[in-house]
């Protein structure tokens, strides 16, 4: 019983999810989460080749190519 509710509650954290991802105007999106450092890694662009990184006051960069943003890092992913 209690593995059916965790599934159900990881497929309904993925729905939520992907749910919010769709409504970003990128055609395609790579997630890559480092568990041991607490950082997500989100590239809107393979290969991502950032020519600019923008740094945020609450711990996100920006990864931008000329004004076309590429990607992204959010520090302390599971904190947010």
């Amino acid at each position: 019983m209690e593995a059916t509710l965790k599934k159900k509650d990881y497929i309904s954290k993925c729905i939520k999810m992907a749910s919010d991802m769709v409504k970003l105007s990128f055609e395609h999106m790579w997630v890559d989460y480092d568990k041991e450092a607490d950082v997500l890694y989100l590239s809107f662009r393979k290969p991502q080749r950032a020519t600019k990184t923008v740094e945020t006051d609450d711990g996100i960069l920006i990864r931008k190519d000329g004004n076309k943003i590429v990607g992204m890092t959010i520090l302390d992913a599971s904190c947010r």
